[in-house]
């Protein structure tokens, strides 16, 4: 590869962006359309259309430049642009439908090329005429873009000279028409297709519009340029430059050698008011021939550079490369591909997709630099600085061109784009670069953060368990993993926090770190931290503590006893310090035998409530209890049962009263009930079985009770404590 890279041959400003852009952009519809233009929209509306469709294309290109001078691009030019910003799936998602749409376009140009060509010789064959035209174009680009590039210079001496010719026949006289009456707004009377029925400004402009979007012709070239900051915005803007210039002068020029009628009626005006009309009839070939070559040259960059990435199959072929450098690989499926349209025969309903995905990918540069402008990141720093309104009146713009043209086709492109997008979004793509989509979340989240930080409500509605894991014993934390999944899966998040002394080894740290990106695989955030000390509960408190003061804190410790704890001195001080903290608690005792069982039904113990069964917002510690039964029931696909022990039998009706109110406020369809009259201890081993029982508990909850409810309702057991925070109701 690095010999390779050695012979790669690179390209200047003017042989590798300025010339493949002016060629794009001085194409067919210059020499076949413009007198067209003006004869519909006259002088001061093709003057407008120019100036609308140039502006459109002049911001895309200052946003461009911009965001080519802040990044090392790469090949592929505005995939490689829009991927190193938002990502591989959303560059993906407009490269893949960019490379068929210039693909098409390359079938496009290779038909204007033989319309030119029968025009001349009309007895030759169309297909074959096709075919020798697309081999010579695919020959010139398999051998090298450097031969590209020399072609193309010939064909620029060809386009000047047909310019040259016009300006030699303005000189001898073709301008007859008085200024006064050529300085006018047009009438719009339509074309010979429509039988002169009428157009209208938009119409005009939908037909002159993708003359102006060439501009990508030199971007798609930027993994063979010498210096791609630099070149990109020089030799993009000086070709936008020089071919506004040509086409207002054109249009000029036009407006006073032309009547109205010769104008609309007559598409080849330009070759016969030019002084050497052949030079311009060679002009036309020659503008097709180029775009078709720029085009493929450009698309097969576009595939090699996703090939790089691994966004499509087979990618490491699409990324192969020759001796020299050169991409011959995507160069062949290029080839196949275009062969494959040529077939086709007619493009026209399929020829407004591809100025539509130059609109796309218009709006999409414009985005980009909206983003990076709006998020104030220190490294965002272009050396080509642009104002703020640029990017936004290029997306506009675009946008708003899409819709002109056809409003259905651009629905249509826009769909192609979020269904690509789709589809990319699930192959797990891994980018090789860092793309700024941290940077936008980083920044929205700090924008959530600090618009919600001052709302004195404790947004219950808004409640997901974050759970806070201290571990020590690495197996006993891999042992719960599924059920911390369960509780915290989908939207919750896990904070693995380790506590050991300090060892020069990192090896629990190293299981830790793995621990939580398993998290993280099956679909839970997780990360995690290590505090060294000896003292459990201290370390845990510490952590608590020092968590306090941010904003996505954890609202749960998720305490695993074990054989090895000592409840008072090491479990009990974190349960009292979590509770003066307002921090939930959920004190978790496996069954040493049944674990936890098929994971079918889940009993949540409500103490007795006698003299006050009134459901209001506040249900004692109670809501932590349900809202993780809740979490566990979806994951389990299992069903509560809300169970109550009454000492008085009067309270019967009471409670079931209160039991059939939560289920119905709480919104827990297909929870069971059961209401028990006696003495606590004594009928918990009574009580229906389940694979889970969740009990309340408080800051002197004493060991014995935790292994007196495990033994007697034969299950794992949860015990509970409310931070105060939290509401079923909600």
């Amino acid at each position: 590869m690095k010999n390779q890279n050695q012979q790669l041959k690179k390209f200047g400003t003017f042989g590798g962006v300025f010339t493949p852009t002016l060629l794009t952009i001085l194409g067919v519809i210059m020499y076949l359309r413009m007198g067209w233009v003006v004869g519909n929209a006259g002088l001061l509306g093709a003057w407008l259309i120019i100036l609308v469709s140039f502006t459109i294309t002049l911001t895309t290109a200052l946003s461009m430049s911009a965001i080519t001078t802040n990044i090392r691009i790469g090949a592929g030019g505005a995939y490689a642009i829009i991927s190193q910003a938002l990502g591989l799936e959303v560059g993906g998602s407009l490269g893949i439908p960019r490379y068929i749409s210039q693909g098409l376009a390359v079938t496009m140009y290779i038909f204007g090329f033989r319309e030119g060509w029968l025009g001349i010789f009309s007895g030759h064959s169309a297909f074959l005429v096709d075919i020798i035209v697309f081999v010579v174009l695919l020959a010139i680009a398999y051998i090298s873009a450097d031969l590209a590039i020399k072609t193309q210079f010939f064909i620029m001496l060809v386009i000047i000279l047909s310019l040259i010719s016009i300006v030699i026949a303005a000189y001898y006289g073709s301008m007859y028409l008085p200024t006064d009456e050529a300085v006018r707004w047009g009438t719009f009377k339509g074309s010979p297709e429509n039988g002169f029925s009428g157009s209208d400004f938009w119409i005009v402009f939908a037909v002159f519009f993708p003359a102006s979007t060439g501009i990508m012709a030199g971007a798609n070239m930027s993994g063979e340029l010498k210096n791609p900051k630099r070149s990109i915005p020089l030799g993009t803007l000086w070709a936008i430059g020089v071919s506004f210039v040509i086409y207002m002068g054109l249009a000029y020029w036009l407006a006073r050698s032309a009547s109205e009628e010769e104008l609309i009626s007559n598409y080849n005006i330009i070759i016969e008011k030019a002084y050497v009309g052949p030079l311009v009839i060679a002009g036309i070939l020659g503008a097709t021939f180029s775009s078709a070559l720029a085009s493929m040259v450009g698309s097969s960059r576009i595939l090699f550079a996703m090939g790089e990435h691994r966004v499509l199959p087979y990618a490491k072929f699409l990324a192969g490369q020759s001796a020299n450098g050169q991409p011959r690989n995507a160069m062949i499926v290029t080839g196949i591909m275009i062969f494959a349209t040529m077939l086709l025969r007619d493009l026209n309903s399929v020829a407004p997709l591809v100025t539509l995905f130059f609109l796309i990918t218009y709006a999409m540069i414009n985005i980009v630099v909206i983003i990076e402008q709006n998020l104030g990141l220190i490294s965002y720093r272009p050396i080509f600085k642009i104002h703020k309104w640029v990017p936004w009146l290029g997306l506009l713009s675009s946008v708003l061109a899409m819709f002109i043209i056809n409003p259905t086709i651009s629905l249509i492109s826009i769909s192609i784009v979020f269904v690509v997008y789709w589809f990319l979004s699930r192959q797990n793509l891994e980018t090789p670069f860092e793309d700024m989509r941290s940077g936008l979340f980083v920044s929205f989240a700090e924008w959530a953060a600090k618009h919600t930080w001052g709302m004195k409500s404790m947004q219950q509605r808004a409640w997901k368990p974050n759970l806070m894991v201290p571990i020590r014993d690495i197996k006993g934390a891999k042992g719960n993993f599924q059920f911390l999944r369960n509780i915290a899966r989908p939207k919750g998040s896990i904070k693995l926090l380790g506590i050991a002394p300090f060892t020069e080894s990192n090896s629990f740290t190293d299981e830790i770190s793995q621990l939580s990106e398993a998290f993280y695989k099956k679909g839970v955030f997780s990360s995690w931290t290590v505090i060294h000390t000896k003292d459990f509960a201290q370390g845990v408190n510490y952590g608590n503590q020092a968590l306090r003061g941010a904003f996505f804190r954890p609202n749960i410790v998720f305490l695993n006893l074990q054989q090895h704890d000592n409840y008072e001195t090491e479990l009990r001080p974190v349960i009292k310090e979590c509770i003066r903290l307002e921090v939930g608690v959920l004190l978790y005792q496996a069954h040493p035998t049944a674990l936890l069982g098929q994971r079918n039904i889940i009993n949540v113990w409500v103490s007795d409530r006698k003299g006050n069964w009134s459901l209001g917002w506040d249900i004692g510690n109670l809501d932590l209890s349900t809202l993780i039964a809740y979490k566990l029931k979806r994951n389990w696909e299992a069903q509560i049962r809300l169970i109550t022990v009454i000492n008085d039998e009067e309270e019967y009706e009471n409670a079931k009263e209160f039991l059939n109110s939560l289920i119905n406020l709480a919104r827990l369809p297909e929870t069971l009930t059961e209401i028990h009259i006696g003495n606590f201890r004594d009928v918990v081993g009574k009580a229906s079985n389940a694979d889970l029982n969740i009990f309340g508990m408080h800051a002197d909850l004493p060991f014995e009770f935790v292994k007196e409810m495990t033994q007697k309702t034969e299950s794992s057991c949860l015990f509970v404590k409310d931070s105060g925070h939290e509401s079923i109701l909600a």
